[in-house]
């Protein structure tokens, strides 16, 4: 019997505007590289998209709150619900690896909201509010604190929440069973360098900062001892070309191969994408290369499961740009045709 390929969808969240439309579904064909949209939902302004790790739902920002989906078969959408955060509109939001909470940050009130999710799946009641509080150092932009993202080290043990405003990535300890939050630690990272997100490697033991406005990713190892988390620099990594300076470009986002062994990030300003290579003994980057992607304010990006496409998903040119990617010579090439996408905001890819 001929081999089973696998299938992928991919989901694109967007700002409505004035539309209904928030959230794009799309096949993904894995041989050339490409999206083929399959299904459209309506929503209010959906900022962000997160799956749970069991692979059954998915979770989603709105104006409102989060709205709950169960992902079908096909990876088609149902909503199961939608619930309050108590605040304005969020940013991000991400699920603990037992699915059992959601976390939601708020840029706009510094919030960080908590969760329970419902035997069903839907996000249900707030177990804790957390608020940053302080001034940043930047009176022209970000002189209040802004929480941009909200992830669990993958014991499961700690939040680490980014303010991109105070320049500092804290550290929650979380109960599982009330669904509360403590503070542990703080990581101080370099004045003005705005940390937007922290990603682990699948691995646990590294942990990656990127930083808005400082156009870099700083590389920590994690650990617990005592009781304690415990975050040691191992390096930082900038996003640009050397002979590219920092003012004017914004880092947006930071995205894994599927298998770890690359991290991808895009640049606003350049309008390009950087592709480092990733030591999973060392949790060391190689920077590969730093190439544009055909696009104004490359929001989110991804890789394609096997490594050998990328796509830009281009917020203010509303447009998705796919390129082949070549590993041995370290170049992307444009694909094909731009497929349109009105304000962009994040892009995931999903094995059914």
């Amino acid at each position: 019997m001929p081999e089973k390929k696998e299938k992928y969808v991919a989901y694109v969240s967007t700002y409505t505007r004035n539309a209904e439309i928030g959230i794009y579904l799309y096949d993904v064909d894995m041989e050339n590289g490409r999206f083929t949209e399959k299904d459209k939902v309506k929503i209010t302004n959906s900022s962000y998209l997160t799956l749970s790790h069991n692979g059954k739902y998915m979770y989603a920002i709105t104006d409102f709150g989060v709205e709950s989906y169960k992902i079908k078969a096909d990876g088609s959408l149902v909503n199961i619900g939608s619930a309050s955060i108590n605040g304005m509109r969020g940013c991000y939001l991400s699920t603990d690896y037992e699915d059992k909470y959601l976390f939601v940050a708020g840029y706009h009130d510094a919030k960080v909201t908590v969760l329970k999710i419902n035997d069903d799946g839907s996000a249900g009641n707030i177990t804790d509010e957390m608020f940053s509080a302080g001034l940043g150092s930047i009176v022209e932009r970000s002189f209040l604190p802004h929480v941009t993202c909200v992830k669990m080290t993958r014991d499961n043990k700690y939040l680490c929440v980014c303010d991109s405003g105070m320049d500092q990535v804290k550290i929650y300890s979380f109960d599982s069973v009330t669904g509360k939050l403590k503070l542990k630690d703080m990581i101080h990272c370099v004045q003005d360098s705005a940390p937007r997100y922290i990603k682990f490697h699948r691995n646990g033991k590294f942990a990656y900062v990127s930083h808005e406005v400082g156009c870099t990713v700083d590389v920590y190892s994690y650990s617990e001892t005592n009781g304690n988390p415990d975050f040691e620099m191992i390096g930082s990594y900038s996003t640009l070309n050397e002979d590219y300076k920092t003012s004017g470009s914004m880092t947006c986002a930071m995205k894994f191969s599927f298998d770890h062994k690359y991290m991808m990030t895009s640049v606003a300003g350049s309008n390009a994408v950087t592709v480092f290579k990733v030591n999973d003994k060392t949790g060391e980057l190689v920077k590969l290369f730093h190439l544009p992607v055909s696009g104004d304010y490359p929001k989110d990006v991804a890789f394609f499961p096997d490594s050998r496409h990328i796509v830009s998903l281009n917020h203010e040119s509303n447009t998705m740009s796919f390129f082949n990617l070549d590993l041995k010579k370290n170049i992307i090439v444009l694909n094909g045709p731009f497929i349109k996408v009105p304000s962009g905001n994040c892009i995931i890819i999903k094995k059914l």
